[in-house]
């Protein structure tokens, strides 16, 4: 067809714009894959910036960021309007007199081969950045041929900068290019940029910030503020004398904005970093499934997520536990002074340090590098190095090798705790641990540890699911228990604490608040030990339990979530819930793709569900009860407020336990160390109403004395239902207690607190022990007072005693006045 061209010099022409249009076609497709990917129009109208998610607490506070970039976009208006004169007059001073490709100054650097600075413009390197172009994955087989390779990119880059110009504004190109631009430091976009390094908004930058910023544009690295002072400072200056040569300043500006020292103030670490956490790990587990069916990214596709985590009791949570963990840190460590604290069962030193070292994978390569020369190997790990620890005082520099960092990290005590609200089935608190940056563990959802005690309460709900009623009795004695275990013949005879026994007919409210080893032991046998795992597994528990006749005092792992969702049924009248810990998401306009509710299923009978409150109400009601610890805490109970609860400590004092429910919220505590070889000494100074217990009343005490937590004091909701049982049968107080501690061969029992001023004991409970009922009807528990048991207390604990115990008969005294 060119033949009819009759003037040869045309025609020529015309063939080379020919085969330049369908080369270009050829580098648009990926003609057999030679060209690599390049953006499509569909690509342009929808470009994908790789933004990072955003998590937020329920009342909309920023916790923590999802990104592999860690860019927030920011609008235009929102930019200040030094950084875009300082970009155009460094980068593109011609930006807004071309359409993507800059022909003036590709011809001056053509003729200048280069010396005269390159021709790329503003809307190139948004194409570039945007696209990748450069990027492996988006090159051909051509990438293969030397210059072709150099010269597919740039023309990729043209096509895609005549895109970009031909759908979008200058304004949005350039506001797009600085959400994209990285400024060094894992730093994307203007505004992240501006808050990393000043500390401001992007709109509030002034002209010497602004010009440094840009400047770093050049080369992140060796115009970092941070790394490179001098040089970032250099920089800027040039960017400062374009910005003058172009009028944006003028020159006595100039010359002022150069004298202006560097000025870097380095923003919130939360919020500029991943501000990882144990809580964003959680939600990035819990999300992880829905991401998957839903096509989406947490890392890149700017979602916002919305928590149930209410964030004043997440920060009353931490104070708690940061306050408790200290004081037991200390008293772990007075009490094991030089001694290592890793023992077995049987009180047998173990050498723990020695089986975590073969555990690092790092040991086995050195067996293989040095073979039958241990001395080398052992030389490795003896090796002092410059090393970061962890402190309750902060992070602490010093040398340690890594078999310091194992015995240190080894006698460190950790926690998780976690409260749910059980009526909307929303995850209020969830601390996973004391220093998610030295501690990854969560010790919320992944820690599975003994539950003591704290698993008593299902033996008791097993009971009456078969018919019993809180005031039946057994009595405390020595207790015989013979079952099979693959096909022998085995017996089981539980002992309490004290290895004695009252003698006295407890009933079950009375045994459940006091934690009996050999009653629970006989409800358990008499109710059948596979009705007390079905019963747990109905409430919430989903871990595997052995069924075996010691079942209800704990030996089976199970977390703090576990545990919280379980008791959430008897809060929740009998439905367990499944916790929910993100309420919604949105795009980054604020348009919602998801709301979460949680899932609700009967469990419990209304009338069992209650009881069992009133079952758990006898920890701090009944004489002794392992509950009444929270009495030192005495505002916990302003206005007839009611409090259950269950300790637990495991064998050995290692995991120990506290269960908290409140008439709106269930919390759970555990405290014990990682390595399970390490535990306290005795119930004195490891059970759970003297590490767990404390943390969860230090926790209500702070909610209940902030107006504005949503949290008020109060009674536990009446029964809506008729309750059938006869239930309201008032324990004789006796003078002795031979059972003294809450395990699975100990619990919280040898605790005598000094019990609270019977008029405060007034409970809307019956007089008789009539089935219906009375709710109008008040009854006085009066409880005398014992004397509080000697414990070994740090010096910070004598001085609190002291000065409550001053304030207590400063308060008597004045009460004897006014009467």
């Amino acid at each position: 067809m060119f033949k009819e061209i009759k003037n040869r010099y045309l025609r020529y022409f015309i063939i080379f714009i020919y085969f330049i249009i369908l080369f270009f076609c050829a580098l648009q497709i990926n003609f057999l894959w030679l060209f690599g990917y390049s953006p499509s129009y569909a690509d342009i109208k929808s470009p994908s910036q790789r933004v990072g998610s955003e998590l937020y607490t329920s009342d909309g506070k920023l916790i923590g960021r999802y990104f592999k970039e860690n860019r927030t976009p920011v609008e235009f208006k929102d930019i200040s309007k030094n950084v875009v004169n300082a970009l155009i007059a460094t980068e593109d001073v011609r930006f807004y007199k071309h359409s993507g490709i800059d022909i003036q100054a590709l011809g001056r650097a053509i003729a200048g081969m280069g010396k005269e600075g390159g021709a790329s413009t503003i809307t190139q390197q948004l194409a570039k950045n945007l696209y990748r172009t450069r990027y492996n994955k988006s090159s051909g087989l051509a990438k293969r041929i030397p210059l072709v390779r150099t010269i597919v990119p740039k023309l990729k880059e043209w096509m895609t900068a005549i895109k970009l110009e031909s759908n979008y504004s200058k304004d949005d190109i350039l506001t797009m290019y600085l959400n994209t631009v990285s400024f060094g430091n894992n730093t994307y976009g203007i505004k992240t940029a501006a808050r990393s390094y000043f500390n401001k908004q992007a709109n509030q930058l002034s002209v010497p910030q602004a010009a440094l910023l840009v400047g770093m544009l050049k080369a992140t690295t060796s115009y970092n503020p941070i790394k490179n002072p001098e040089k970032s400072l250099a920089r800027r200056n040039v960017v400062i004398s374009q910005m003058n040569k172009y009028n944006y300043i003028t020159k006595e500006a100039a010359n002022t904005y150069k004298t202006a020292p560097i000025g870097i103030e380095a923003g919130n670490e939360d919020e500029t970093s991943e501000g990882d956490s144990y809580l964003r790990a959680a939600v990035d587990k819990y999300l992880e499934k829905w991401c998957e069916e839903n096509n989406y990214d947490l890392y890149e596709d700017g979602l916002k997520i919305y928590t149930t985590i209410d964030s004043k009791l997440q920060g009353y949570a931490e104070d708690a536990v940061k306050d408790q963990m200290r004081i037991l840190q200390r008293r772990f460590y007075s009490v094991w002074g030089n001694e290592d604290p890793w023992e077995d069962s049987e009180r047998k030193k173990v050498d723990y340090p020695d089986r975590a070292k073969k555990s690092l994978p790092i040991y086995a390569l050195l067996q293989k590098k040095f073979p039958n020369q241990p001395d080398l190997v052992d030389a490795y790990f003896n090796k002092k190095k410059k090393m970061k620890i962890f402190t309750y005082k902060g992070d602490r520099d010093t040398l340690f090798s890594t078999m310091d960092s194992i015995r240190y990290y080894g006698k460190i005590l950790n926690t998780g705790m976690m409260t749910l609200e059980p009526k909307s089935g929303k995850i209020k608190v969830w601390v996973g641990g004391i220093d998610h940056k030295y501690f990854k563990y969560d010790h919320v959802n992944q820690s599975k540890r003994q539950a003591g005690s704290t698993f008593k309460p299902f033996a008791y709900l097993a009971a009456l699911e078969s018919g019993m009623s809180p005031c039946d009795k057994f009595t405390d004695k020595p207790v015989s228990i013979s079952y099979q275990d693959k096909g022998e013949t085995k017996v089981w005879e539980p002992k309490n604490a004290d290895w004695s026994y009252s003698y006295q007919d407890m009933s079950l409210r009375w045994a459940m608040g006091r934690s009996v080893n050999t009653v629970t032991a006989q409800v358990t046998e008499k109710v059948g030990w596979d009705n007390v795992v079905k019963w747990a597994h109905e409430c919430g528990i989903d871990s595997h339990l052995e069924s075996v006749p010691s079942v209800s005092l704990g030996p089976n792992d199970v977390t703090v979530y576990e545990m919280v969702k379980a008791y959430g049924t008897f809060l929740n009248e009998g439905n367990k819930v499944d916790p929910i810990l993100v309420e919604k998401i949105t795009d980054r306009n604020d348009n919602v793709i998801e709301e979460f509710k949680p899932k609700f299923k009967r469990a419990l009978s209304e009338e069992i569900a209650w009881l069992m409150l009133y079952m758990f109400r006898g920890g701090i009601e009944e004489p002794r009860g392992t509950s009444q610890a929270l009495w030192e805490w005495n505002t916990l109970f302003k206005k007839n407020n009611q409090i259950g609860g269950k300790t637990g400590t495991s064998s050995d004092y290692v995991d120990a336990w506290y269960m908290g429910i409140t008439k709106d919220l269930v919390t759970g505590v555990w405290v014990g160390c990682d390595e399970r070889t390490a535990h306290f000494k005795n119930g004195e100074q490891g059970e759970g109403s003297r590490t767990a217990l404390p943390i969860f009343a230090k926790f209500m005490e702070k909610v209940y004395l902030d107006p504005l937590s949503g949290y008020t004091y109060g009674p536990f909701p009446k029964a809506k239902v008729e309750i059938t049982r006869t239930y309201n049968c008032p324990t004789p107080r006796p003078p002795v207690d031979t059972v003294s501690t809450d395990s699975v061969l100990v619990d919280s029992l040898d605790l005598e607190m000094i019990a609270p001023d019977p008029q405060e004991l007034i409970r809307t409970e019956p007089t008789t022990t009539n089935t219906k009922v009375d709710e109008k009807k008040p009854v006085i528990e009066s409880q005398p007072k014992q004397e509080t048991t000697t414990v070994p207390l740090t010096r910070k604990e004598e001085r609190e005693l002291k000065r409550k115990q001053k304030k207590e008969q400063k308060e008597k005294e004045k009460n004897e006045n006014n009467n």
